[in-house]
């Protein structure tokens, strides 16, 4: 995709809408409040998702009611079709951009008809290559999350994504995709059209399993703008992701941790969200363009702080600068000290007092 030169910031509202249509509203205003770019929620049939047997990650067994089963914990979370259309019309009414993450192909198709500037590949899809290659054969921009993926993973993944660009015929094996990524003017097609997402899969995630310096290796290996999805707690990861070099953010928020479900938890209540972004903007201020000049506050600054060549005691006219009759203070005009050791030896052209900048 391509990224604006502010860090474009995603509230993830995911499933914290808990099946409840008011709710879901109502994150977007605490997003739109907050200053997020876009809010975020996921679109999945349950039954398409999940069979009757696929277990619950460790963190969900721990927030949800343990006797359920994944299916059962997602079913109570599906975002029903007919809210999408009166979310995103919200949104846009509040001046933040609706996105939603497709788990399946039926649900991509159903978000193909919202006309969505992007659209986010989450970390469990990253190996899921028939919904990745239908995904890029929309030919929207695509972030992809990374959490979970060896480096191989993403490449691979990128290398699915470069050959839906090339083909509109599926593969019949890897060997064609790999193929297709053996073509460097094929992978070219992936710039201004892909970024990545660093992430580690865990909710809340532990300091020591962040490992930002993961998102320097995604960057030097591909070539390709780079962000972070954050699952810890608190706002402190995703601002020094920016510092970093995030051009994008992804945050789960909520409207209470205290309200059931298994991502509330590891999100941000109202307050936290407003307090990450307005960090987000102002790190992203900061960091400026990285030309080492005076800024404009300085100049003033410059002049009362920095020495000049005055005299140290009386000069006559034609007499000779030496380190005896010369010095440095701070003066706000005459000669920079740095020429202190060219003045040496060069004759007084009029006469000076203790203290005149030379």
């Amino acid at each position: 995709m391509s990224i604006p030169h502010k860090v474009y910031v995603i509230a993830e509202a995911g499933v914290n809408h808990n099946g409840n249509k008011q709710c879901a509203f109502d994150l977007i205003d605490v997003a739109a409040d907050a200053g997020a770019d876009a809010v975020k929620f996921q679109t999945f049939n349950a039954k398409r998702l999940a069979a009757l047997t696929a277990p619950k990650a460790a963190y969900q067994q721990q927030t949800t009611e343990a006797s359920e089963s994944q299916l059962e914990m997602l079913e109570a979370l599906e975002l029903p079709l007919e809210w999408h259309r009166p979310l995103q019309t919200h949104a846009h009414s509040r001046g933040v951009e609706f996105l939603s993450t497709a788990f399946d192909l039926q649900s991509l198709l159903f978000l193909e008809t919202l006309n969505l500037p992007f659209y986010k590949i989450p970390s469990g899809e990253i190996t899921n290559g028939p919904l990745l290659w239908q995904f890029a054969r929309t030919g929207k921009p695509l972030v992809i999350s990374t959490g979970m993926a060896t480096l191989a993973e993403v490449e691979q993944a990128l290398a699915i994504v470069c050959h839906a660009l090339a083909y509109n015929k599926p593969p019949d094996s890897l060997d064609d995709v790999w193929k297709c990524w053996s073509q460097v003017e094929l992978r070219a097609a992936l710039h201004g059209r892909v970024s990545l997402l660093h992430c580690t899969s865990q909710y809340p995630t532990p300091m020591a399993e962040v490992n930002l310096k993961a998102m320097d290796t995604l960057a030097h290996a591909f070539q390709l703008p780079v962000g972070y999805s954050d699952h810890t707690q608190g706002t402190l990861i995703p601002v020094a992701a920016v510092a970093r070099g995030a051009s994008i953010i992804e945050k789960h928020f909520t409207l209470d941790k205290k309200l059931p479900g298994p991502d509330h938890r590891a999100s941000l209540e109202p307050d936290e969200l407003c307090r990450m972004i307005k960090e987000i903007r102002s790190i992203s201020l900061a960091l400026g363009d990285g030309q080492k000049a005076p800024q404009p506050s300085e100049w003033d600054t410059r002049a009362a702080a920095r020495q000049d060549l005055v005299a140290a005691e009386m000069i006559a006219e034609g007499e000779s600068f030496t380190a005896s009759n010369i010095a440095t203070a701070r003066s706000g005009k005459g000669g920079t000290a740095i020429t202190y050791w060219d003045q040496l030896g060069k004759i007084a052209s009029r006469q000076y007092q203790p203290g005149d900048a030379l």
